[in-house]
């Protein structure tokens, strides 16, 4: 094998997120964009020592369990990377994979934890709260497009106006603002020769208040009048309410969205959504969780690890705009929250006095400066940092709070992993992890983990005979995991608490009186399919909990 060199082969496994691997010739061939199963042709473009990169230049067979994709901008969209695999398959893999890195991490370590699975998104589409459309060309000097870059690409940009990860209003917005400017022949920004006025279109909207915030990103090169372009969107028939429409300036080299100054064209610069009975003010560029129904089950996932903390002291750190510090107020002495963005801290604030919380403290700066600053000691540590992980030197000053347990959220199992090696060598053992489906059809997961302080001189290793004990009251009050793992280990089916309560509802399993239920009046709960409902039943027979 040889660089340069046209070969084929059947991609045999999908690491995270998107390497495939091909073995030829003794050595591993990692390719980008594939799917376990698929006989590919592929150039080889990189060789070192046993290992190579290649690029899939045509997909000889298709996978056994590939579908039609339904997105019309599939494949040429570098958006999603699974529209042509089935949503079960695409939770199987991701779970798959995780695993495989949280298993990886903990061998050295020589100890076992409890894997979860995985919670399905509830949208599998139309789940986005937030999108970052750019402005270009799909071909060098064609017509203006807005949307996503094309697969591969640094530069074209694909028009997705018929785009399934997001609602309809999304899509009306964008088309509309490409007709106006295609109209006016307004020029887009070229990055290569740092010229042009267009940049990207921010779109964010709110699942449960539906209002909506737009922002057009331009260079500060030419004056525009933007009245007409306000008046085209506030004429259109949304779905949805506009709060606000800007104009926010960006003069970075960096093909980022950067907020080189706001102006406001109509409404306010802010809007409302509602997560888990508590209201947050969502600014243009602060961090929010960017599938709303999504984040509800991850932050009760996260809650239902953390268990009770009454009389402690929290630390959130990489706090964004407060959604986990103030999920942990009501059941906290006091949470103390750490955000680099200040507009996020801003917004936490607002946001726990808009709910009503007095015991939220928010602090603006980078964690590795600002734990130096803080004078008290936590007792629980929640991390949720970016996607590159935890930088080693705060991690270490995190380490030295010796807290005896520390969640941990993920949006890169791969950083996760990373940081869980140090976290073992301080005597920190991971308990369970659970992941969920915030991304679906792209390679995107987040991972909930729950680690605990090992104390080496007091852990004991205990066999305990199960024809020792009485399981009469376990077999009448299993837990919800306990139900999990039963349909997970029989029928090979994840399964939500939402669905188990409503199989245990429809059997007369009386519930709290508001659990699960909706959080506002209009929401949609999903409901459980018959093949879980099934597996669910099945599970409480198994405890006793049913007798039919």
């Amino acid at each position: 094998m040889k660089k340069g060199q046209i070969c084929e082969g059947t991609i045999e496994k999908l690491d995270f997120p998107n390497k495939g691997r091909i073995r030829i010739d003794g050595k591993t061939v990692t390719v980008k964009g594939g799917l376990p199963g698929q006989r590919v042709r592929f150039a080889v473009q990189k060789l070192r020592g046993g290992r190579a990169e290649g690029r899939i230049l045509e997909v000889l067979e298709h996978a056994e369990a590939e579908c039609e994709p339904s997105c019309p901008h599939y494949p040429a969209c570098g958006g999603c990377i699974y529209q042509s695999l089935p949503y079960e398959e695409q939770l199987k893999l991701k779970a798959g994979q995780v695993k495989e890195l949280l298993d990886e991490a903990v061998r050295d370590f020589d100890y076992k934890y409890y894997f979860e699975g995985i919670e399905e998104s509830p949208r599998r589409l139309a789940y986005r709260n937030k999108m970052e459309f750019s402005f270009g060309d799909e071909v060098k000097d064609g017509p203006l497009s807005l949307g996503m870059h094309k697969r591969g690409s640094f530069y074209d940009v694909v028009t997705v106006d018929h785009c399934e990860i997001v609602d309809a209003d999304f899509r009306r917005i964008l088309r509309a603002t490409l007709d106006y400017f295609t109209a006016k022949e307004t020029p887009f920004y070229r990055k290569l020769r740092h010229e042009g006025y267009l940049r990207h279109l921010l779109v964010r909207k709110a699942v449960r208040t539906g209002e909506i915030l737009v922002s057009l990103v331009t260079t500060t090169q030419r004056e525009e009048d933007l009245g007409g372009w306000r008046d085209a969107l506030l004429t259109l028939p949304l779905d949805g309410n506009l709060a606000g429409i800007l104009h926010t300036k960006n003069d970075s080299l960096a093909d980022v969205i950067q907020n080189d100054g706001t102006e406001i064209l109509y409404g306010k610069d802010y809007f409302y959504e509602e997560l888990l009975g508590l209201r947050f003010r969502i600014s243009p560029f602060s961090f929010f969780q960017t599938n709303s129904l999504g984040a509800e089950i991850l932050y009760e996932t996260a809650r239902s690890y953390i268990g009770d903390m009454k009389d402690q002291l929290a630390f959130d750190l990489y706090s964004g705009t407060g959604t986990i510090a103030q999920m942990l107020a009501p059941v906290a002495r006091k949470v103390i929250g750490v955000e680099i963005v200040e507009e996020a801290v801003a917004a936490a604030r607002e946001n726990a006095q808009l709910n009503g919380l007095t015991n939220c403290e928010f602090i603006a700066g980078d964690v590795l400066k600002v734990l130096d600053t803080i004078a008290e000691k936590p007792d629980f540590i929640v991390l949720d940092p970016p996607r590159d992980g935890i930088h080693p030197k705060a991690l270490k000053k995190i380490i030295d709070y010796g807290v005896e347990r520390m969640l941990y959220i993920s949006c890169k199992p791969t950083s996760l992993a990373r940081d869980l090696t140090a976290l073992q060598a301080a005597g920190y053992r991971m308990e369970r992890a659970r992941c969920v489906d915030m991304f679906p059809w792209t390679g995107n997961v987040e991972t909930v983990c729950l680690l605990s302080k090992l104390h080496f001189k007091q852990h004991i290793e205990v066999e305990i005979r199960m024809d020792e004990m009485d399981l009469t009251a376990a077999e009448k009050k299993a837990t919800y995991e306990e139900i999990k793992a039963y349909v997970l280990e029989h029928s090979g089916l994840n399964v939500s608490n939402l669905y188990i309560a409503q199989t245990k509802q429809k059997y007369g399993i009386i519930e709290r009186e508001n659990y699960n239920k909706p959080k506002s009046e209009n929401a949609r709960q999903p409901q459980c399919p018959p093949e879980k409902e099934k597996a669910i039943t099945e599970a409480l027979k198994y405890f006793g909990m049913i007798s039919i």
